[in-house]
């Protein structure tokens, strides 16, 4: 039952889901909290895990779930799930690309997809940095935390990297995690 749930759970998050994995991020936490399949701490863990790993980020979030809930089949179960609809639909557009590319109903969906990919993506942030600096609700004895002006530097500093040097994006992430590890072994996180 539970590897038919995390394939039929995974392929509606797939199937619905604009954007890439980010955009997916919102659903995802979602289904595990509603599934119960694993906390919220747990998934922000991993989503952290998941962006310094090779391969898809929707892939790597739907492997992760399904191997700690299913084991391997589970991982298997899951990817599947959140794969297969992409991949249905690429077939489709495949086989009538001329028709869809100029339908004006499509370029006009696709227009106002857009601003909902941003908005989906802005709520993961928004979901996320929350988990992470504040947990349960905002204090004041929050902002006075070394974590969070950490974690903002470090945010700048990728920033700065990404669109100021145009530094590739490995090197931002391995830097963010030396970053990362010094402040952990300096006892700052």
């Amino acid at each position: 039952m539970i590897l038919l749930d995390l394939f039929l759970t995974f392929f509606r998050i797939g199937a619905f889901t604009f954007g890439g994995g980010y955009a997916m991020l919102p659903l995802v936490q979602q289904e595990v909290e509603h599934h119960g399949w694993m906390s919220k701490e747990q998934l922000v863990n991993f989503i952290a895990v998941s962006e310094s790993t090779p391969g898809p980020f929707a892939v790597n979030v739907s492997t992760y779930v399904g191997a700690v809930t299913g084991g391997l089949p589970g991982a298997f179960a899951a990817t599947l799930g959140v794969v297969l609809p992409s991949f249905l639909i690429i077939l489709i557009i495949a086989k009538f690309y001329e028709r869809f590319r100029k339908a004006t109903a499509v370029e006009s969906a696709m227009r106002g997809l857009r601003p909902a990919v941003v908005g989906l993506i802005g709520a993961s942030v928004w979901s996320i940095g929350r988990e992470v600096f504040f947990r349960e609700r905002i204090e004041q004895a929050d902002f006075a935390a070394p974590q969070l002006y950490l974690s903002l530097g470090i945010f700048a500093l990728a920033i700065y990297l990404s669109f100021g040097r145009h530094l590739h994006p490995v090197k931002i992430i391995l830097i963010s995690a030396a970053c990362g590890i010094a402040a952990g072994v300096a006892g700052l996180l």
